[in-house]
């Protein structure tokens, strides 16, 4: 690609290959080199806009975790009729949409779920950025399942909080599997078992 006089280009072009070539073969099989010649760039290029591989791992890391806020927010504002007022199949409708996402996706998985299990070990600046990112989550979902507990939709004997966390747990799981079969229905089972019946409301007791 030819350069531009838009200074955002070249590290934008960059980020855009790294997140590709991390996506589809890992981050410690990825070079310098290989992304630099994947955006189409001087291998030079890459150091003037980025201190080290590192550096450039956590930057991904924070436009994976925007763009997934910006699919939720999404995802939110577009609520189906049925699940405007109820927080559990605003969930669902979230979830769902989430899964769509990996179907379509040419490598599906989640970045931050492959760079945990590669580089939370190695790399403790990447491990603080992917604790943010899913601190984050946590916390976002952590809201929903208060609302759904108010609303009497799911079970209350357990804090929101630990079902938010045990949803992500599984949901991560899911996504390994996912990788495994090349098929979504480990995402489709682990959504309909959390909130069909794991975290399924008590029935009231009889008078």
């Amino acid at each position: 690609m030819p350069r531009t006089a838009d200074p955002t280009d070249i590290p934008n072009r960059l980020l855009e290959a790294g997140h590709r070539l991390f996506q589809q073969q890992g981050y410690n099989a990825t070079g310098v080199s290989e992304l630099a010649s994947q955006a189409g760039v001087p291998k030079g290029s890459f150091y003037n806009h980025f201190d080290s591989k590192e550096a450039f791992a956590i930057e991904i890391i924070r436009r994976y975790a925007q763009n997934m806020d910006a699919t939720w927010d999404a995802a939110m504002a577009t609520l189906p009729a049925g699940a405007a007022h109820s927080p559990k199949e605003a969930v669902r409708h979230l979830f769902n949409t989430f899964i769509a996402h990996h179907e379509q996706a040419t490598c599906p998985g989640c970045l931050v779920g492959n760079f945990s299990a590669e580089l939370a070990e190695s790399s403790p600046a990447c491990r603080d950025a992917l604790d943010t990112a899913m601190r984050h989550w946590h916390q976002r979902l952590t809201d929903l399942m208060a609302q759904a507990q108010q609303a009497g939709e799911v079970r209350r004997d357990v804090q929101a909080k630990a079902l938010s966390a045990f949803f992500w747990n599984a949901w991560q799981g899911a996504l390994l599997r996912m990788k495994v079969t090349h098929d979504a229905k480990p995402l489709r089972e682990c959504l309909r078992l959390t909130l069909d019946h794991f975290f399924q409301s008590a029935p009231a007791a009889d008078a």
